[in-house]
């Protein structure tokens, strides 16, 4: 089957994540203004009563005003720790309920909410589309008036004056009719110009219209073809996991599981190959080493020495807490890919989980197995995850469990018992 690997496991992948990011960003940043809100109310209670303090200058005054700044500090401490706090609770909150988180998902995809449907941009030179105006017509040239002789002042001379101003208005008249006459008889040509440099204008815009409709059709077309390529490629998927072909289910299993997101400080990894011959399904899991589990158990401040200091978890609370984890991974794990499998082509899953870290006794890097368990989907879907002690589970299922995982202690079995 022709078909890009991954492709729709990873835009699974990225949309989930990106709405993951965004609810986190949100919880922080509500988290961040909330306090900054009463740092800011402290500030200035505390400016406020220092600001007095200073005025007043008394010297109950000043050492009122160096008691509320000191308390106002106080505070401020307190209200960090309990920031500190409430992010710590909320980070054990997501490792703790890594398996009770996805019970309430259906984790099967619907592969036809990858079809495209191409939604075109509106065509983006509408203005186009509207007839230059055309232009007012060149009027007719006024004719030409003759002036009024104006009659001459003074006593000697008029009647030379008077044939002056005669002769100067005749000429200007003359000069007036002769512009007139050749305004007039240019009209026509004017007019004749006028008009085809409009028609000029028109025929550019609906040359530049016809390309850039051709330009708007082409693109849409280049879209549809697009849409027509991935949703054929969709198609060819749909029905090859119709038919169980192995490219295919291995790559639903991957939308699956990349559909699955985890905490961003525990990041989980899964790899999967499918049997057709036997119906199984071959997976490795990864998942951090211990040392991406907080290990503090609260944060305090102290006034004496005005430090925020750190309470430890007991290393039996640490190596219970990283031993959950593992198995409700490996649960986890198992269910969603049964889950989602509705057309029963995955039969049985053989597992095996664990994590990338450096020897300690090499400094050289290491795969330590955690877990391996092989489990039929008839014995897996017998179980009722909501009510099930992880650990329980995983001895029921025949697992190999690892006695110390915060150790990075390995599995010992050298084979998967199976509840099969």
């Amino acid at each position: 089957m022709a078909r890009r690997r991954g492709f729709f496991a990873e835009i699974q992948h990225q949309a989930k994540q990106q709405a993951r990011a965004q609810e986190q960003r949100q919880r922080a940043a509500a988290r961040e203004h909330q306090a900054a809100i009463r740092r800011a109310e402290q500030a200035q209670r505390a400016a406020e009563r220092a600001h007095t303090a200073a005025v007043r200058a008394a010297e109950a005054d000043r050492k009122r005003a160096e008691r509320e700044a000191a308390a106002a500090h106080v505070a401020a401490k307190q209200a960090e720790v309990e920031a500190m706090n409430g992010a710590l609770a909320e980070q054990y909150e997501e490792l703790d309920s890594i398996l009770t988180a996805t019970l309430d998902v259906d984790d099967h995809v619907d592969l036809e909410t990858f079809r495209v449907i191409v939604d075109h941009p509106p065509f983006d030179r509408e203005d186009l589309r509207s007839p230059n105006p055309e232009p007012v017509q060149i009027p007719d040239p006024a004719w030409p008036v003759k002036a009024e002789v104006q009659a001459p002042s003074g006593l000697f001379g008029r009647k030379k004056k008077l044939a002056e101003a005669q002769a100067a208005v005749e000429a200007q008249y003359a000069a007036d009719y002769a512009r007139w006459q050749q305004e007039s008889e240019s009209l026509p040509f004017r007019r004749e110009a006028q008009r085809q440099q409009y028609v000029a204008q028109e025929e550019a815009r609906k040359t530049e219209l016809a390309q850039e409709l051709a330009r708007y059709e082409s693109e849409c077309a280049a879209r549809e073809e697009e849409a027509k390529q991935e949703n054929a490629e969709l198609d060819e998927f749909i029905s090859a996991l119709g038919y169980g072909v192995t490219e295919a289910v291995q790559e639903y299993v991957e939308i699956v599981l990349a559909n699955s997101i985890y905490p961003d400080s525990f990041p989980v990894g899964h790899v999967a190959e499918f049997d057709p011959a036997s119906a199984e399904l071959s997976m490795r899991v990864t998942i951090p080493g211990p040392d991406a589990v907080p290990t503090v158990k609260a944060y305090r401040y102290t006034k004496a020495s005005d430090e925020i200091t750190a309470t430890q978890l007991s290393q039996k609370a640490i190596k219970d807490r990283y031993a959950g984890i593992v198995n409700a991974v490996t649960l986890r794990s198992l269910h969603e890919v049964f889950e989602a499998d509705r057309r029963g082509l995955v039969q049985s899953i053989s597992l095996e989980l664990g994590t990338n870290t450096i020897n300690p006794a090499t400094g050289t890097k290491a795969d330590v197995q955690f877990i391996a368990v092989a489990v039929s989907r008839e014995a897996f879907e017998a179980l009722d995850l909501s009510a099930v002690v992880p650990e329980a589970s995983l001895a029921y299922l025949g697992a190999a469990v690892s006695k110390n995982p915060l150790a990075l202690t390995p599995v010992t079995s050298n084979g998967v018992r199976g509840a099969k």
